[in-house]
């Protein structure tokens, strides 16, 4: 991922963080900017250009809301999803007062519908597209007569897996025994997503003690190893340190059925519930893969009662 893309993600996350804390009079944007780049961005070190950006947004924010209203009328602000929400007002700000010598205005409403396709729904970079495009002629389409330089095929060389650093992350997936019913403990992303509490292990570390400091740093509470659920190896791009191996570990986790306490430092994270196992079978907002986690974690729990 660019540097530029990926900056835009951490201010996209900002922003969406920011969405749903704004009526609190503590929080702070720009802290929020800072964790979530030391969480999912540690080597980015360009955080002007993030900082200028984000508060950019936060300024223009009534005004670019306006010009979404009216772009956008069968479609109220408030009724629109956060994270198309905070594409809009991110893509916009940059199209109507970004610096257009360091990014023009095709350059901003191009960005914006891949922050879309990445974050957003099925259809998001379709809506994202259709506001930013009618904004985009109504400003006088701007840049259009100037010829994009024609850009050189790169060949990507083959990746060898076994010559990549390696970087380890572990997470467990806690349940805890209230009487008779199995309860879950899940993490609410500021992407819209209940999900497992995970992070780095360090170095030196194993992954199982890994994956129970990090559930204690997350929610505050202390588990018992029970079983490895699952684990998942990726190849993942660093800004600083290139082409990575991400090597995944995710644990079922025994815990007393205790309320759940959210760090205050929890980048990236807004809420910690714990979940029957009926509301895991409705309408539950998971990531794909974290369902068969479930599945097994089950299994492995009624056999064990």
């Amino acid at each position: 991922m660019a540097n530029r893309h990926l900056q835009r993600s951490i201010v996209l996350q900002t922003l969406f963080e920011w969405d749903f804390n704004q009526d609190k009079e503590d929080f702070d944007i720009v802290a929020s900017l800072h964790r979530n780049i030391d969480e999912f961005a540690p080597g980015l070190t360009d955080r002007a250009f993030m900082e200028y950006l984000l508060l950019l947004v936060h300024k223009k924010r009534n005004l670019v809301d306006e010009v979404i209203t009216k772009a956008a009328p069968e479609w109220p602000i408030e009724k629109i999803a956060n994270v198309d929400r905070n594409i809009l007002r991110l893509g916009l700000t940059e199209l109507l007062f970004g610096e257009r010598d360091q990014v023009p205005p095709k350059v901003a409403i191009n960005e914006a519908i891949e922050l879309a396709k990445t974050f957003g729904g099925d259809k998001s970079f379709k809506f994202i597209n259709g506001v930013l495009g009618a904004v985009y002629k109504e400003i006088g389409e701007p840049g259009k007569e100037q010829a994009s330089k024609p850009k050189k095929k790169k060949v990507d060389e083959p990746i060898d897996p076994e010559k990549l650093p390696i970087e380890k992350k572990a997470g467990a997936l806690v349940y805890a025994m209230d009487g008779d019913e199995i309860k879950f403990a899940f993490v609410h992303d500021v992407f819209g997503y209940w999900t497992i509490a995970k992070g780095g292990v360090e170095e030196g570390e194993d992954s199982k003690d890994g994956a129970i400091r990090k559930v204690k740093e997350k929610i505050g509470v202390d588990i018992e190893i029970i079983d490895l659920l699952g684990e998942n190896e990726y190849i993942a791009s660093h800004p600083e340190k290139g082409k990575l191996r991400k090597q995944v570990s995710y644990f079922l986790g025994k815990s007393n059925f205790v309320p759940l306490t959210l760090s205050k430092d929890a980048g990236g994270l807004n809420d910690a519930k714990w979940f029957d196992l009926s509301e895991l079978q409705q309408d539950f907002n998971t990531y794909d893969d974290i369902y068969p986690l479930i599945a097994r974690a089950v299994t492995i729990i009624t056999q064990a009662n």
